[in-house]
């Protein structure tokens, strides 16, 4: 295990998001998304230019990803939504639960979009795990989860990565060219103290980064599952991760500051750590 990036890491985005998530690089625009799941904020961060925009969302949003066509898709409290280009809003899918909300999500090779829930008591078996389709289509994979986390695919689309929560649990399916998972196993379990595992992304050579929420880090494991690489930040909330810039080698960290008593400074930004590794592109959604 090698240590000791914690000192590389700076500050992208000075924020102080209740619950910053879901951060993805967009190729097209040369930017970072990012949400406030709490706040109802979807974030924009072009590191060339510093520039960055804010757009106020009507219900507490899980995730913003790209579009093939332009615009973005939103998970969001009461289903998946469509921004276009100019702005104007549609319901893909609207499915309201009381007491469930969106949370991660992410695009799959085919272009597909996997979306989680979760309950806001974060009763046991309350969420799910759903698969979208670009025309609407759509099926619950996982139908009772708690609080559906990170999601990512093997380089090659094989295997898919994902992370219930309270399970502290990454665990891996194999995936096959129609989206269908099977053979559900662990690929890595989360000591006691460490933090539990939240948002994570695959890189380049089939690592796997998983943030910690509660721990302050992000860790890479392997394909086989051994621990490589840590990742310590001074923001104990740790909720997400994902490769961006150029080369896609600067990995952006999300964090967030709901219900600490103390913040650190940097809680509720968005921390980058340059050239720690390499991602993978990741797909738009083809909707």
């Amino acid at each position: 295990m090698r240590a000791g990036a914690a000192a590389r890491y700076g500050i992208a985005v000075r924020a102080e998001a209740e619950l910053g998530e879901g951060p993805t690089w967009d190729p097209a625009a040369g930017r970072l998304l990012w949400v406030d799941v709490l706040g109802m904020r979807v974030h924009t961060y072009d590191p060339s230019s510093g520039r960055r925009t804010v757009r106020t969302t009507e219900q507490h949003v899980g995730a913003a990803k790209p579009r093939a066509g332009g615009g973005l898709v939103l998970n969001l409290r009461d289903g998946v939504a469509l921004l276009d280009p100019d702005g104007a809003f549609r319901w893909l899918h609207r499915e309201p639960v009381p007491g469930r909300r969106a949370n991660d999500a992410a695009v799959a090779p085919d272009g597909a979009l996997w979306a989680g829930t979760m309950r806001y008591d974060e009763a046991t078996g309350g969420g799910t795990l759903s698969r979208l389709t670009g025309d609407g289509g759509v099926r619950t994979v996982l139908p009772d989860v708690t609080v559906s986390n990170g999601l990512g695919w093997s380089p090659d689309g094989r295997l898919m990565y994902y992370a219930d929560t309270p399970t502290r649990r990454v665990d891996v399916f194999d995936h096959d060219a129609q989206g269908v998972v099977r053979g559900r196993r662990p690929l890595v379990e989360i000591e006691e103290g460490a933090g539990f595992p939240d948002g994570l992304t695959v890189d380049a050579d089939g690592c796997v980064w998983v943030a910690l929420w509660g721990g302050g880090a992000v860790r890479r494991y392997t394909p086989g599952g051994e621990l490589d690489l840590v990742v310590e930040v001074p923001a104990p909330l740790t909720t997400a991760c994902a490769f961006g810039g150029p080369d896609l080698t600067d990995l952006y960290i999300t964090t967030a500051r709901v219900g600490l008593r103390a913040p650190h400074p940097v809680s509720g930004s968005v921390l980058v750590v340059p050239g720690v590794g390499r991602g993978a592109p990741q797909p738009a959604f083809a909707g």
